[in-house]
């Protein structure tokens, strides 16, 4: 595990081994990039889908996703959380992985049950890092933080798998709160909203 999240050129350092990574963006856009025409959960119009639901429910392609990033969580993490329903498999892929405890967030607590937007077991004061599939407006992570903040955990970071350059990392960064994706839209060679 790693000190902190670092944005940037220390990327690309920590990811070590250039072909696997690229080979990793290459089998994530076979397996989960969809043309067409899409609304998006902030509105949006796409040209394009991630449907995250094919690289979280492939057990090998979630492996590899899990160990890219495995060596972003911040060292002080004590929990890691993922967003109800798309990053609850990568978030318990990097639990197992890591050995540390795992929480789950809803948009809205339900109305039933413990009536929590954040389920499993949460100590006031932990350090957690919140893991997305894919951000774009930032909506859906800053909502999911503010659950956590709530429920009396510090949030140490937010990982995604993929940053779609709409916004939501500016959005994060306005907001005070470490972000890192292991790939961009760029990067993916996706182009256009």
């Amino acid at each position: 595990m790693g000190d902190t999240i670092t944005p940037g050129d220390e990327r690309q350092k920590r990811w070590g081994d250039a072909d696997e990574r690229a080979a990793l963006a290459t089998d994530i856009v076979a397996a989960a990039v969809l043309r067409g025409r899409f609304t998006l959960r902030s509105g949006a119009v796409s040209d394009y889908y991630i449907d995250k639901y094919r690289f979280t429910t492939q057990p090998k392609l979630l492996v590899r996703i899990t160990d890219a990033l495995l060596p972003h969580v911040p060292a002080d993490t004590q929990r890691i959380a993922g967003t109800v329903l798309g990053a609850v498999p990568l978030a318990v892929a990097l639990s197992l992985r890591t050995g540390l405890p795992s929480v789950l967030v809803r948009a809205d607590a339900k109305a039933y049950g413990t009536a929590k937007s954040v389920e499993g077991e949460l100590a006031a004061g932990e350090r957690v890092l919140l893991i997305e599939d894919v951000v774009t407006s930032g909506g859906a992570a800053i909502s999911a933080r503010e659950a956590l903040l709530d429920a009396g955990a510090t949030v140490n970071g937010i990982l995604a798998v993929i940053d779609r350059q709409e916004g939501g990392a500016e959005r994060l960064a306005a907001a005070d709160v470490p972000f890192l994706a292991l790939f961009t839209r760029t990067e993916l060679g996706l182009g256009g909203a």
